[in-house]
């Protein structure tokens, strides 16, 4: 399909939908700025992604889209009401500046989305022995698997957080 046909449908499916989309989102969010904020990121992630729905799959697609954005939006609240209050335990001269909270709750998103593409046993195995500070064979003993198991999970989970921390 030529460009112009695309950005054609993009432009008659924003004035068709985003107007339902924003008042969806808003219901749900409780929040017109966040609804705002979103529905302008599902039309530039269906923009981004050079498709676009069938009129009649319209609205479930660009709901599905939203959701997802939902999801990430709690999940990044989430990561960042974690941090700051983990700060709020240091004294005021150590404390990082806004910049450097900022550029750590990116980084902390980068690795949370990181973990989260792992399949759950990778995942599982990475945070027994990085949070719980379990060793690679009480990790196989609880887990019923075996230390070159652990070891193999592990590698899969320090290159999928080093190519997430490097782009």
């Amino acid at each position: 399909m030529p460009a112009g046909d695309t950005t054609l449908k993009i432009h008659a499916l924003y004035s068709d939908h985003h107007g339902w989309l924003h008042g969806w989102l808003r219901r749900r969010l409780g929040c017109g700025h966040d609804a705002a904020d979103l529905a302008h990121d599902t039309f530039v992630r269906l923009l981004v992604s050079g498709r676009t729905p069938e009129p009649e799959q319209s609205r479930a697609h660009l709901t599905q889209i939203a959701k997802g954005l939902v999801v990430d939006l709690h999940r990044r609240r989430c990561l960042e009401v974690a941090y700051l209050e983990s700060l709020s335990c240091l004294p005021e001269p150590l404390a990082p500046s806004a910049e450097q909270r900022a550029i750590v709750i990116e980084e902390l998103l980068r690795i949370d989305a990181a973990l989260t593409g792992l399949p759950a046993k990778v995942r599982e195995v990475f945070l027994q022995s990085q949070v719980d500070g379990l060793t690679y064979s009480q990790i196989a003993n609880a887990m019923g698997i075996s230390f070159a198991t652990v070891r193999k999970y592990m590698l899969r989970a320090a290159q999928a957080l080093h190519l997430a921390l490097d782009t």
